[in-house]
């Protein structure tokens, strides 16, 4: 399930079981190369955030290049990977 952040509260929708978040821009390609393959992905909450509408989230966890995925389990930050990965590496992260 893929879910753009509005105005909701960052914090609320990551305090719950397993949550990929995925740190994007419009005008980034790699980052809608990365957007078509989190598409295929089954069984994993999925939280886009565009930097361009929420820089502070961004500044807030260290994104300086884009795209660039965080991996949550309820509410704690598991792991961090920049850059596109295909749908075998981003499965393999996903479950180390």
């Amino acid at each position: 399930m893929i879910k753009y952040l509005k105005d909701e509260n960052f914090d609320e929708e990551i305090k719950n079981g397993k949550v990929l978040v995925d740190f994007y821009a419009d005008w980034c390609g790699p980052c809608k190369a990365l957007g078509e393959v989190l598409e295929t992905l089954e069984n994993v909450s999925i939280l886009k955030i565009n930097v361009d509408e929420h820089q502070d989230i961004a500044m807030q966890f260290g994104v300086m290049s884009i795209p660039t995925i965080l991996l949550f389990k309820d509410g704690k930050q598991l792991k961090k990977n920049i850059g596109f990965m295909n749908k075998e590496e981003l499965e393999t992260w996903l479950k180390d």
